[in-house]
């Protein structure tokens, strides 16, 4: 079964308990692994589901929630399996390094850009978020033109591989939000970078 994250699974649970009085829900872990916690509240008061996979049953407003059990595979397939299969894919997350003060790929970086150019062409309809960052080398006005200059070279490229412009998002973070927290003036391999979030 495919986790889902714990905020579209309780958007879909308001949408089945809308029609009747009985109400089942259920923590699952989000895509990455991480369990969350729920809080189910009705006018007798409330329970905390905090387990991944465990359940409560709300069966009126005038009785407290059922303690928190396991729901096993099959009863989350039962009760939410249409949900479940009809959940949009989750974000893919790549990330594209750069030479010292230059909108440059390093190669293994460019060797990336068929992969990129992939994804976003199997997922349509989709949205293509590219950030530029930087190091901290340098001033930081120059750093957000830099970071922004490497955004544009890479969505240039995307747009040269067959993806429509109009789908492609770019903005410059400069220097403010590293991967590897350093002083001011340091060079840094990994914060000369390009995210691309293809959604």
């Amino acid at each position: 079964m495919r986790p889902i994250s714990v905020r579209m699974f309780i958007a879909a649970i308001f949408l089945l308990t809308a029609c009747g009085h009985r109400s089942t829900v259920i923590l699952v872990p989000d895509p990455n692994g991480a369990v969350g916690e729920v809080t189910v509240t009705n006018a007798a008061g409330s329970v905390r589901i905090d387990r991944a996979n465990h359940a409560t049953t709300v069966r009126d407003d005038q009785t407290l929630p059922d303690t928190p059990e396991p729901a096993g595979d099959e009863k989350i397939e039962q009760l939410f399996g249409a949900v479940l299969r009809n959940q949009p894919p989750s974000p893919v997350h790549f990330i594209l390094y750069f030479q010292s003060d230059s909108e440059a790929l390093l190669p293994a970086s460019r060797d990336r850009l068929p992969d990129i150019i992939a994804t976003v062409k199997t997922r349509m309809p989709t949205r293509v978020s590219v950030v530029g960052h930087t190091d901290t080398m340098g001033d930081k006005a120059y750093n957000t033109h830099l970071s922004m200059r490497r955004a544009q070279a890479v969505r240039k490229r995307l747009v040269s591989g067959g993806i429509a412009d109009d789908i492609i998002d770019v903005s410059s973070h400069g220097e403010e939000n590293p991967l590897v927290k350093t002083a001011d003036n340091v060079a840094n391999a990994k914060n000369r970078r390009v995210e691309v979030v293809v959604r």
